[in-house]
C-alpha cells in the first residue's frame, strides 16, 4: 500500500481538491497488529468473534440439550448424570475460548487506536482549513468595504461633477440668452 496520498488517490480513482478521502489513515494500513496477521492469527480472531454470534449460542445450546436428554432418558450410555464428559467439554471450550476473545479485544483494540489517531488529525486538518476559510473570508470582507467605500467617494465626485456641470450649462445658457 503507497504512503502518498496521490497514490492512493490515482490507484482507487478517488481524487478531490485535498488527495484521498482516507489520507490520514493511509500511514496506518501498513501496519501489523501486535500478534501479526498471519493465518493463526487471523482465524483465532475470527474464531472468537464467532463464539458471540446467535447462530453458535444457539447450536451449542441445542447439542447441550440432546446431550442431556440421549444420557438422562437411558438412550446412550456414553456421559450419565453428573455430565462429566460435558463437563470437561466446557471446561476445555473455556480453556481456548478466554484467550481467544482477549487476543480479538486486544487486536480491535490497536485499529481502534490507530483510527482514532487518524481521525484525530483530520480533525486538526478540519480545524486548519476552517480558520484559513475565516481568514479568508474577512480578508475579502476588507477588501469589499474598501471597494464599497470608492463606490461611495465614486458616486458622491460623481454628484459633484454633475451638479458642476449643470451650473455650467446654466452659466453657458444664461450667457447666450443675454447675448
Amino acid at each position: 500500500m503507497s504512503d502518498s496520498p496521490t497514490d492512493a488517490s490515482a490507484h482507487d480513482g478517488q481524487t478531490s481538491p485535498h488527495g484521498h478521502h482516507l489520507r490520514f489513515h493511509l500511514p496506518i494500513f501498513h501496519r501489523s497488529s501486535v500478534f501479526g496477521d498471519n493465518w493463526f492469527a487471523l482465524k483465532a480472531e475470527a474464531f472468537a468473534r464467532f463464539f458471540g454470534t446467535p447462530f453458535f449460542l444457539i447450536t451449542q445450546t441445542i447439542i447441550v440439550a440432546l446431550w442431556i436428554a440421549l444420557n438422562t432418558f437411558g438412550w446412550t450410555h456414553f456421559d450419565l448424570y453428573p455430565f462429566i464428559l460435558l463437563n470437561l467439554a466446557f471446561s476445555l471450550q473455556a480453556a481456548y475460548a478466554a484467550p481467544l476473545i482477549l487476543l480479538a479485544q486486544t487486536r480491535q483494540a490497536d485499529r481502534d487506536k490507530a483510527l482514532m489517531l487518524a481521525d484525530a488529525q483530520h480533525r486538526e486538518a478540519l480545524a486548519l482549513a476552517s480558520e484559513q476559510r475565516a481568514i479568508l473570508a474577512n480578508e475579502q470582507m476588507q477588501k469589499l468595504l474598501e471597494l464599497l467605500d470608492q463606490n461611495t467617494q465614486l458616486t458622491a465626485l460623481n454628484q459633484q461633477m454633475s451638479e458642476r456641470i449643470e451650473a455650467l450649462t446654466v452659466q453657458i445658457h444664461q450667457h447666450i440668452a443675454q447675448s
